[in-house]
């Protein structure tokens, strides 16, 4: 395999990539072991197949603060003919010790592009305030950087999870758990059950809770399963890209609960109404929320009757949710590790 095939490979993956680059860290770290340590053979894929995903999080847990939670087949994917297989890496690695470290130096500077990119989102939310910030402006953060793109899901996420949970705290809602009184004997008999997972017991049967949304947290590649749910009843799922029938029967083969809210663009919503009328399975759907609606309650919320009471909370958690969900986006630690490693002072016309 010539080099501009092997380059052409590595650009493929990093061009897939969502914002976390898992695969192409993956492949940066393989080339630094073969030129560091230089204790595995680049053309024998079991030399570095498993141990290589050990070398990728030990870069991506200080740096991200987690680590891939995609399936075994989809993370050895990486190594596919249609990907990066040891052929490629093999020439990529000749190139790399040739040049100190330029492949490496490549890929992590793509990372930083990246995450100079999601930089700029986590700005805007931080120096915008209720009068100035515009979701839909926002959003096209997003639509218009091609790395930041593949990752809009989760920000559509945040965005969703940050005005539902101000909302329903302003509201102050309330939920009860009680006992059917006729029951009683049955809670006697399964007191300790009672007490450890319903919180009740046979002198306090019933108790209130504060009402709350919560976000499941990363979710993996396939975008499928419940992204919100909510102590009150609904499961949240959140689609800012067509829903086909396949993406229907995960939602609603993965989500067990009967009160499905999903949240979707403008232009999808006939679809998915479609689409779930001929699986028979409306029954399950609470209700379908549209990005105009959205826009709508983000208007109200930061320059409404109550935007002084629920505007700052809410661009607040835009911010740290965007924190959470890519730590790097304000980590200084990052460039610490790209000087220390000496990719500052490489440089390549092949490799700009």
């Amino acid at each position: 395999m010539e080099l501009t095939e092997a380059k052409a490979s590595l650009d493929n993956i990093i061009r897939k990539a969502r914002v976390h680059l898992y695969k192409p860290i993956q492949i940066a770290e393989i080339l630094h072991r073969d030129r560091v340590e230089q204790d595995i053979d680049l053309s024998e894929l079991e030399t570095y197949r498993t141990k290589s995903k050990k070398w990728r999080d030990l870069i991506c847990i200080p740096f991200l603060g987690r680590t891939s939670t995609s399936s075994a087949k989809y993370q050895d994917d990486l190594f596919n003919v249609a990907a990066v297989p040891p052929s490629a890496i093999s020439v990529l690695g000749v190139e790399n010790r040739n040049k100190n470290g330029i492949v490496e130096s490549y890929i992590y500077d793509r990372f930083k592009q990246r995450y100079g990119q999601m930089s700029t989102a986590l700005n805007y939310s931080r120096d915008a305030n209720k009068k100035t910030f515009d979701l839909e402006e926002f959003i096209d953060l997003f639509w218009k950087e091609p790395g930041l793109r593949r990752s809009l899901d989760k920000i559509y996420e945040i965005i969703v999870y940050s005005l539902f949970s101000a909302i329903v705290d302003e509201l102050d809602v309330n939920i009860e758990v009680s006992l059917n009184p006729a029951k009683i004997d049955v809670l006697k008999e399964f007191e300790s059950f009672a007490e450890k997972v319903i919180c009740i017991n046979s002198e306090n049967t019933s108790f209130k809770s504060k009402a709350n949304i919560n976000r499941v947290g990363v979710t993996n590649a396939a975008d499928r399963g419940l992204d919100m749910w909510a102590n009150f009843g609904p499961a949240i799922q959140i689609k800012h890209l067509s829903l086909n029938e396949k993406l229907a029967e995960d939602i609603v083969a993965t989500v067990t609960s009967d009160r499905i809210v999903i949240v979707c663009k403008d232009s999808e919503e006939s679809v998915i109404k479609s689409l779930l009328n001929q699986l028979g399975w409306k029954s399950r759907i609470q209700s379908i929320i549209t990005e105009s609606e959205l826009i709508e309650w983000y208007e109200r919320a930061l320059r409404g009757s109550f935007a002084d009471a629920i505007g700052d909370k809410l661009l607040k958690s835009i911010s740290d949710e965007i924190m959470l969900e890519f730590p790097s986006a304000d980590n200084s630690d990052f460039m610490e590790f790209y000087k220390g490693r000496g990719y500052d002072k490489l440089t390549d016309e092949n490799w700009k």
